[in-house]
């Protein structure tokens, strides 16, 4: 009897279950498409490019759906919730919400955003282009299903289906002996973190007897108890193996090994798609987990809430690892002359400013997280597109072979500068518009905890210093590279000939220029940005009174 009816209530909830996951769908069918094209050599002469575009954007009008309504049969997470009395999918392993319909709506754009890029610079060729996209596809829906994961092991589940896709993506330059290198390195590091994840999902479920997030935020809590004392090394080793594998894909220091290889063998496109959209899906996992674990505790039914103990663990530990982050990375960029691998050590270090946000464990922090996203983008994608549009001219990604280069590629060249400009965070360009808001959430943050916490409010003024800190001296190397394409001289130059001019494609100048004019223009999206972190908030809004002693 309870398992015919547990098996109605499965065939009565798969169908709406669907409607709330209809994105990943699309993209799903998608890639059968693509595979079953790919068995006709017909197909080889056309380029699938466009048929990946077109799944992306339905999938993304999709998700577009889900947050503004529209069609009945897509459910907004409102009516979701109304109607099936929870934000859960497919039994608890997932979870619809606004956080997720908004982590889909970045993810979405900037995997066709990609798209659109790799046709224009002619990466894919049209025999290899089936394959390529169906690993951009199968990725992004893996990167998906981590922003909506509520159980341990589909948070497993997720990860894996986005790193098996970027270790073909990371080596798919044929021939190539650095893209093979870092296709190999890729595969090592990520089955290594793979591993420790999975003992420690293991560990984890075998001490609490779930491994769904709510249920072990509230196991943690009862283990924690009212002090250190109630720590056990189980619990200590197994949240520790669970942060390896999250830390692997957001490449945090000292998991970042992996990143400045992969990205200097791996294509401009590629290590553009891995340094955004991975870095988005990871953040957006760790925000789970961490409310999950550090969120607001109520004793009793009515009771006010009181401080969850696991703060006073998670705000340092994620504050030590943003600074060590964030420091790393722009100290490691000075010395390198690869533009690619330049620009993975500052992926590594705008991870760790947004880490930043993620260590107030507030909702402000968490906001201010998914704006930057947005920032990091635009900027971010922008800079690898020129870096793609440039080899394709130059055959090279290498420092040195673009000194004065704005002397025969100025439209490059200026967009590449309002681009770095942003990353280092100049008003009133996006990326200062971005830091604003991360270190707004700290002020803010250690304001709130000060009654409640001082020891807390103190470690997030020192993050904020430091993270300061750090946007000034990643000026060095963003300066240094606009230096060498606008003053230095070209041998060329010195010798009294006149520079040849480099080809600048309309369409890849239009793709650099819309980038760099909403780079630009972001203040404009100020407010609606804001409006939607406001939608967000019933992720983290319990996370707010942390200080107040308000009632849930």
């Amino acid at each position: 009897m309870f398992l015919k009816t547990a098996i109605d209530t499965l065939q009565d909830s798969v169908p709406r279950d669907c409607g709330a996951f209809l994105p990943e769908l699309v993209l799903c069918t998608g890639i059968v498409v693509l595979l079953l094209l790919r068995l006709f050599s017909a197909f080889d002469r056309w380029h699938l490019g466009w048929l990946a575009l077109g799944f992306t954007g339905i999938a993304l009008a999709a998700a577009y759906d889900q947050w503004f309504g529209g069609i009945d049969w897509i459910p907004t997470p409102e009516q979701f919730r109304a109607e099936a009395g929870s934000a859960d999918l497919f039994s608890r392993m997932l979870v619809y919400d606004y956080f997720t319909v908004f982590l889909r709506l970045f993810l979405l754009t900037f995997a066709l955003l990609i798209i659109w890029l790799s046709l224009l610079t002619g990466i894919p060729d049209r025999e290899d282009s089936a394959d390529f996209y169906t690993l951009i596809l199968g990725a992004t829906v893996g990167m998906s299903v981590m922003a909506s994961t509520n159980h341990l092991l589909m948070m497993f589940i997720g990860i894996e289906m986005a790193s098996l896709p970027s270790y073909a993506l990371a080596g798919y330059l044929k021939g190539r002996r650095q893209s093979s290198e870092a296709a190999l390195k890729y595969v090592v590091y990520g089955g290594g973190a793979a591993g420790v994840m999975l003992y420690g999902i293991s560990l984890l479920a075998g001490r609490f007897g779930t491994a769904y997030l709510p249920e072990l935020g509230a196991a943690y809590v009862a283990s924690v108890g009212q002090g250190a004392a109630g720590f056990d090394p189980i619990l200590l080793l197994g949240t520790l193996f669970v942060m390896i594998g999250i830390g692997f894909k957001l490449a945090a220091v000292p998991f970042h090994f992996w990143c400045p290889d992969v990205f200097e063998g791996a294509s401009a496109e590629v290590a553009g798609f891995l340094s955004v959209a991975s870095k988005g899906a990871a953040l957006a996992l760790l925000a789970r987990v961490a409310l999950a674990l550090g969120g607001i505790r109520t004793l009793t039914t009515g009771a006010p809430p009181v401080m969850n103990p696991m703060v006073h663990y998670l705000v340092p530990t994620l504050a030590v690892f943003a600074i060590l982050t964030a420091t790393f990375g722009n100290l490691a960029a000075f010395y390198q002359n690869n533009l690619k691998r330049l620009l993975a050590y500052s992926t590594i270090a705008h991870a760790g400013y947004m880490m930043m946000g993620l260590a107030t464990l507030r909702g402000e922090g968490v906001r201010a997280v998914l704006f930057y996203l947005i920032a990091y983008l635009l900027m971010n994608l922008g800079a690898f597109a020129i870096v793609a549009f440039l080899r394709n001219q130059t055959g090279s990604e290498d420092l040195a072979d673009y000194r004065g280069l704005v002397r025969r590629s100025p439209w490059m060249v200026i967009t590449l500068c309002i681009f770095l400009l942003s990353l280092l965070g100049v008003p009133p360009l996006a990326g200062f518009v971005a830091k604003f808001q991360i270190f707004a959430a700290l002020l803010k943050g250690a304001q709130d905890y000060a009654t409640a916490a001082p020891t807390l409010s103190t470690w997030l003024i020192v993050t904020l210093v430091l993270g300061g800190i750090n946007s000034v001296v990643s000026a060095v190397y963003y300066v240094k590279v606009m230096k060498t394409m606008i003053l230095d001289e070209r041998v060329e130059d010195v010798e009294g000939k006149e520079p040849v001019r480099l080809r600048e494609p309309v369409p890849s100048v239009a793709f650099a220029v819309v980038l760099a004019g909403a780079v630009a223009v972001f203040l404009a999206f100020w407010s609606p940005l804001q409006k939607a972190g406001d939608q967000v908030a019933p992720l983290v809004k319990q996370s707010d009174r942390i200080a107040k002693g308000s009632q849930p």
